[in-house]
């Protein structure tokens, strides 16, 4: 094994909310399929596929660096880690595009290593000891690192128990049952907010229901060509203010992990101009008593404009941000239609559950915005996207607010050209 134990490494980088990054050779790479070392700290730079001490299911050999396809590399106990969050099927779907088709860690397996690596719990039955925890003789089968208990059976009896396991079943005492069933009757079953808001009684909507069903008649017949002019010619002015009310544009973002903007920092980056890493913002919120975004995440933006005369008037403007066709598709039928921009971080894959699939008709549709470090290498690959490039500084913070103001700058000119009736007061 190498002098520095990787999934150590990996777990101490996570713990102390070290800025994990990738290199390729001497270079920053712009994600972790193209990488070659994963960055864990300033001293600490390792092959993503340096072998951990995680064993695969089914393997049995003791020794990463002997047998290394019988243990999980660093870049897939990374990459559990970093989609955590994700679903089963976006999480394989995302380790094969980082080019981990096989020997990555299973669904099952995930929890369990991110709650190690985030230092919920103590071990793991698929992890072996360090070379330096075993007193083993070379060539002895692989003992349990962790001590046994005591026998509390009488010396006379030691002899016969040379042939049973090492790990037996505990069987608990009759009394400590009884007891057990006492204290359980005298509990009372504690509640969180989710439990109480769930209710008991199931919802009954059919007022609701019989409410609706009248209007819902006369839109569908006012919109069929057969209608009469009268009726298509003046719809109930009640429904177009409210539809005009609602009409908010909207902002798509990418659901990537490693992208820069997400749902956990877009919020305070438009609204405030403040770029706060994602993983930070994901902490802040968890301490909070938000471990997960919402889904829609409305952002409210204040306009000061001059007219002629000199005067100032300052207006609110109302954004929604989504991260997904799913959530897109809480605004109705017609929510394309009130995209006006989305942001990328150069990865195809984002576009395939979107109306427009190819980058250049999506982008011919939308603004497309894409997002990257200041100090990143230029990506070949959107350059023939039609996107504007919208650099955050790694460090300095005090020049965020003119990148935001770069970001609305070029958004208006762009909504007004191409979707003016989305440009509201």
């Amino acid at each position: 094994m190498t002098s520095v134990d990787a999934v150590l490494a990996l777990r101490q980088a996570i713990k102390s909310r070290a800025d994990i990054s990738y290199t390729k050779g001497s270079d920053p790479a712009p994600n972790l399929a193209s990488a070659t070392h994963i960055v864990l700290s300033p001293t600490t730079s390792l092959p993503k596929s340096t072998p951990t001490r995680l064993r695969k299911p089914g393997a049995t050999s003791t020794d990463p660096s002997a047998n290394p396809q019988d243990f999980f590399s660093l870049e897939a106990v990374y990459l559990a880690w970093l989609l955590r969050d994700a679903s089963g099927a976006e999480y394989m779907k995302q380790a094969r595009e980082s080019g981990l088709a096989v020997g990555f860690v299973s669904v099952t397996e995930r929890k369990s290593v991110v709650d190690w690596l985030e230092g919920r719990r103590e071990d793991l039955d698929s992890m072996v000891p360090l070379v330096s925890e075993s007193t083993t003789p070379p060539g002895s089968p692989p003992q349990n690192a962790k001590p046994l208990p005591f026998p509390s059976t009488p010396a006379s009896s030691r002899v016969h128990d040379t042939s049973s396991p090492l790990k037996r079943r505990y069987v608990a005492d009759t009394t400590d049952v009884e007891i057990v069933k006492k204290i359980k009757q005298s509990e009372i079953e504690l509640k969180d907010r989710n439990a109480v808001l769930r209710g008991i009684k199931p919802n009954n909507f059919s007022s609701v229901r019989a409410t609706y069903t009248e209007k819902l008649k006369k839109l569908k017949e006012a919109s069929k060509p057969g209608a009469t002019a009268s009726a298509t010619a003046t719809p109930d002015p009640k429904l177009q203010q409210r539809k005009a009310k609602h009409l908010y544009p909207i902002i798509m973002i990418s659901s990537s992990p490693t992208a820069l903007i997400t749902m956990h920092n877009v919020k305070r980056f438009l609204q405030e101009s403040v770029f706060e890493p994602s993983q930070d913002a994901r902490a802040r919120a968890a301490a909070e008593g938000n471990p997960r975004p919402e889904d829609m995440i409305p952002i409210y933006r204040k306009r000061t404009t001059i007219d002629p005369s000199g005067r100032e008037t300052e207006s609110h403007a109302r954004y929604y941000v989504v991260d997904s066709t799913e959530a897109l598709a809480k605004f109705g039928a017609d929510a394309w239609d009130r995209v006006v921009c989305v942001m990328t971080t150069g990865q195809a894959w984002q576009f395939r559950p979107y109306k427009w699939t190819e980058p250049k008709t999506l982008f011919h549709h939308v603004k497309g915005i894409y997002v990257s470090w200041t100090n990143d290498p230029p990506n070949s690959k959107i350059k023939d996207w039609n996107v504007t490039e919208l650099k955050i500084d790694p460090h300095r913070r005090h020049v965020d607010k003119s990148v935001v103001a770069q970001f609305w700058k070029t958004l208006d000119a762009w909504t007004l050209t191409n979707k003016p009736w989305l440009m509201h007061g």
